[in-house]
């Protein structure tokens, strides 16, 4: 009788830990794309975009050409479908990962410049560490000699899509065939 008993208890526990395993993994996700983040117009976290896709790019204002080039051509692919259900369905957020020159007002300024759906944003270090190292992409400070600029920041280039319920969807670098970022974006709009 024992035996039969704990024989219906495990078939219990597996049966309640495959039902919310879902649940489980689905929080861990939502958790790991988490974020926090100030922009012109106030706070910005994922749950700010209910409603709308969004795609997130990790990046600087000083970029001279690998930034620039990433938020051109999200742009561009943008472009390619319709303006209202875009501006309706869309939004891009480019947080800065140098918070000590790009300021909120220069951040909405240059993000608006590729597309009139993008923000800009940043935080303070600690903050922009933890979000970044929890989305796997990285950067770093690197002091240049000579420079009136005084230091680059060195740092990897991809957009991370995420659909209307705040679901990561994918991650595509800098790298990729822009049709690439024209078949996400269909996909989420």
């Amino acid at each position: 009788m024992k035996k039969l008993s704990y024989l219906i208890s495990a078939i219990i526990a597996v049966g309640i830990i495959v039902l919310i395993e879902p649940y489980v993994n689905e929080a861990k996700e939502k958790s790991k794309y988490s974020f926090e983040v100030e922009s012109k117009d106030g706070k910005i976290s994922l749950d700010s975009y209910k409603s709308k896709a969004l795609a997130i790019y990790f990046g600087y204002t000083f970029c001279p050409d690998v930034c620039p080039t990433s938020l051109s051509s999200l742009a561009h692919a943008l472009n390619s479908f319709d303006k209202d259900k875009v501006e309706k369905n869309f939004e891009g957020l480019f947080i800065s990962v140098d918070p000590d020159r790009d300021k909120l007002e220069d951040l909405a300024s240059y993000a608006k410049y590729f597309h009139p759906t993008f923000k800009g944003a940043t935080s303070n270090k600690e903050n922009i560490d933890d979000i970044v190292k929890r989305y796997g992409t990285y950067y770093k400070k690197v002091e240049l000699e000579n420079s009136s600029m005084g230091y680059s920041v060195a740092h990897t280039s991809y957009i991370y899509f995420f659909d209307k319920d705040g679901n990561f969807i994918k991650k595509v670098d800098h790298f990729s065939n822009p049709e690439q970022l024209k078949e996400v974006l269909k996909s989420i709009l």
